[in-house]
């Protein structure tokens, strides 16, 4: 059974993101397109964790077969889960090394790997896919919920119990929190996105509950498989949408909200968000057959890891790339921003319409390859 619905949702999500990381100038952004500064909720606090959800919701198709039986997975299932998992981490890794590379292939920069990120999205995605994938093998439904339950109260204890030396327990804050310890020790200040206080948005430590929103799209999937294609099951699933709303809401009082902690409270208030958008995906796609509006964002969601990577990496171009020489020469982003949008649509709407227009573009990458039928796949 393939769902429609899910690849609408898949696109909408690379969509969003593309939108949303892709602004003429990261000075000039209307609120909304920006992640909340720390706790708190913004519409850009969705992208993410919706796109995790839907990892999830797709893992029902590919390894919900294997729990149905009373033999285990063959050995090759594994492999191919670890293979997946090295070969995102590595292209996340190489996407973080291109900045490096193109600067020393551009401006004569010498590359400095001693302070390479090490985690990223994709590192995340694939750290995350293992983990909720490992728990869908090897432990029985009833046992996979426990899970995810003790992981989003283990991780909440931890993160308000565990003193961090110098701070404490309890310090959320961004320099005193237990995740950026974590994140400290093993991988070393230098690999961290924000080197200056030791902390990544994408760490290790704060991937545990990632994984969670993983299993929620999977028990979400799971929970599909069996319903019939009827409006009943959109209200379904907006209740159960509407149920992580509140309890995240309310958790989020003892435990705030915070993308960059990827707190418990924040995995099931976007889980939440996330399941109100599928319901109404769903019941529009898959009940009654509206499939005319959702179909340029599946063009997307069927090449959406192909336009995160490649829209990452021209991103690094144009940010690289001078026209002219000496300090002031403006990359090229700046120079296409400022001529083409800035010039009759000023800062803020110009920002905006850059970041529109590169969306729009990458919308006529993928259906050129969806016309092709040349889809990328890891």
């Amino acid at each position: 059974m393939r769902l429609t619905s899910l690849d609408v949702f898949r696109g909408i999500a690379i969509a969003t993101m593309l939108l949303v990381n892709n602004p003429g100038s990261w000075e000039w952004v209307y609120p909304p397109f920006l992640h909340a500064e720390w706790h708190g909720f913004t519409p850009t606090d969705l992208v993410f964790p919706s796109f995790l959800f839907i990892v999830g919701v797709a893992m029902t198709f590919s390894l919900g077969k294997y729990q149905q039986g009373a033999d285990a997975p063959p050995t090759s299932v594994y492999w191919r889960i670890l293979r997946r998992c090295a070969l995102l981490f590595a292209i996340g890794v190489g996407l973080n090394a291109s900045t490096s590379i193109l600067n020393w292939l551009f401006n004569g920069t010498v590359p400095d790997w001693s302070i390479l990120r090490i985690m990223g999205v994709l590192q995340r995605i694939a750290l995350a896919y293992v983990i909720a994938a490992l728990a869908i093998l090897k432990l029985s439904p009833k046992h996979q919920w426990a899970l995810a339950s003790a992981l989003l109260l283990a991780y909440w204890g931890a993160m308000v119990l565990v003193p961090v030396p110098g701070f404490g327990p309890g310090d959320l804050s961004a320099e005193g929190n237990l995740a950026g310890f974590i994140d400290r020790l093993i991988l070393t200040k230098d690999h961290l996105l924000n080197r200056d206080i030791g902390f990544d948005p994408e760490g290790l430590f704060s991937t545990i509950p990632a994984a969670v929103t993983v299993l929620v799209g999977y028990f979400t999937g799971e929970w599909l498989r069996r319903q019939p294609r009827v409006t009943a099951t959109s209200w379904q699933l907006a209740i159960f949408g509407l149920s992580c709303l509140v309890v995240g809401r309310l958790w989020g009082f003892v435990f705030p909200i915070n993308k960059q902690l990827w707190t418990s409270s924040y995995v099931l208030f976007s889980a939440g968000w996330a399941l109100l958008l599928l319901a109404a995906i769903y019941e529009t796609i898959e009940v009654r057959h509206w499939r005319q509006w959702g179909w340029p964002f599946e063009v997307m969601g069927l090449n959406a890891i192909f336009a995160f990577v490649g829209s990452g990496f021209l991103a690094r171009i144009l940010i690289t790339y001078h026209i002219g020489s000496g300090e002031d020469a403006p990359n090229l982003k700046t120079w296409i921003y400022e001529t083409l949008f800035v010039s009759w649509a000023g800062q803020m709407n110009g920002s905006l319409l850059f970041a529109i227009g590169t969306v729009l573009l990458w919308w006529l990458i993928l259906l050129w390859m969806y016309r092709q039928q040349w889809f990328f796949k890891i």
